[in-house]
C-alpha cells in the first residue's frame, strides 16, 4: 500500500479545510481526511474503517506528522485507534533554535485561516545542548506566524530527531537564524527551489 500526503490547497477531492491543515492523504490514490477536533484528538474520514490494514498505514503517516494526537475517532464518533497520552507544554518561542531557515508563504497564509490562538500551535522539539532551549523540529510556519500575531508563548511536545536536526540547527545557527524570528519568507517557487534543494544536497551528503 503507498501512501502520500497531499500539499495542493485545491484537490476537489477533500474538504478545503483538510487541506488547509495538511491533513489530506492517499492510500493507494484512495482519498483519506484527517479532521483535528481537539488538542489529542482526530476524526478519520476514510472509505473503509474495516480495512485495518490501510487504517493503521494512515494512521502512523498521519502521526509522523502530528505526534501530539493520540485518539482516533470515526465518523460517527467509535474510537479507532487510542496511544499513550503524550505531554504536551508551554515553551516560550524565544528558547526555540529554528531547523529551518525558510517558510512558504502560500503555506503561511493557509496556516493563518484555521490558527485561532496560541492554543492551537503544538509542535514536535528536541533540547538543545545548551539545555536553555529547544530545537523545533516541525511547525516553522506556525512559529512564525504566532510571532506575526504577538504570541510568546507555544506549546511543544517532545520527539527525538537524532543528529539531522542537530546539524540542520547548526547549519541555520551558521546562516546567523538564532530565533524564529530570523526566519525568511519566500514565495512558494522560491520555497521549492532553495530549501528542496538544500535538504537534497544535505541528504546525499
Amino acid at each position: 500500500m503507498e501512501i502520500r500526503r497531499i500539499d495542493d490547497y485545491n484537490d476537489k477531492r477533500f474538504r478545503k479545510d483538510i487541506l488547509l491543515q495538511h491533513c489530506a492523504f492517499l492510500a493507494d490514490e484512495r482519498p483519506c481526511g484527517f479532521e483535528i477536533v481537539a488538542p489529542d484528538s482526530a476524526v478519520v474520514d476514510a472509505w473503509d474503517y474495516g480495512d485495518e490494514k490501510m487504517l493503521s498505514g494512515l494512521i502512523e503517516e498521519f502521526r509522523f506528522f502530528a505526534g501530539h494526537i493520540s485518539r482516533f475517532y470515526d465518523r460517527d464518533g467509535k474510537l479507532l485507534r487510542e496511544f499513550p497520552p503524550v505531554s504536551v507544554f508551554r515553551v516560550e518561542i524565544e528558547k526555540i533554535q529554528p531547523s529551518q531557515f525558510y517558510v512558504d508563504e502560500e503555506k503561511l497564509r493557509a496556516v493563518a485561516s484555521f490558527i485561532k490562538s496560541s492554543e492551537d500551535i503544538v509542535i514536535p522539539l528536541m533540547p538543545a545542548e545548551d539545555e536553555r532551549t529547544f530545537i523545533s523540529l516541525d511547525g516553522h510556519t506556525r512559529l512564525v506566524l504566532a510571532l506575526e500575531r504577538g504570541y510568546r508563548f507555544a506549546n511543544g511536545f517532545l520527539e527525538d530527531g537524532g543528529t539531522v536536526a542537530i546539524e540542520f540547527a547548526k547549519e541555520a545557527r551558521r546562516r546567523g537564524i538564532t530565533h524564529v524570528s530570523d526566519i525568511c519568507k519566500l514565495s512558494h517557487e522560491e520555497y521549492e527551489v532553495k530549501w528542496n534543494r538544500f535538504c537534497d544536497g544535505f541528504l546525499e551528503g
